[in-house]
């Protein structure tokens, strides 16, 4: 696993206790809970590690670019 880095967090209290609530939920600690959601999201967006392009962009957006556009069809 990869180095940990310590930093400081500003966040709603209300999203806050629904965060520890579902990490208690899961078994989790709060920040475990955390790293998890971060871990999910930037894998679903395409933007963790290998699946990074190039260009910088991730693996959604590359597919966005590439994708035609409804009114270039006719």
């Amino acid at each position: 696993m990869a180095d940990r880095k310590p930093f400081l967090l500003r966040i709603d209290a209300e999203v806050l206790d629904a965060v520890q609530r579902w990490a208690n939920d899961d078994l989790r600690s709060l920040n475990g809970q955390i790293e998890f959601l971060l871990r999910k999201l930037l894998r679903q967006e395409g933007r963790l590690g290998e699946q990074r392009r190039e260009d910088g962009t991730g693996a959604r957006q590359a597919a966005k670019k590439k994708a035609p556009r409804e009114d270039d069809a006719s």
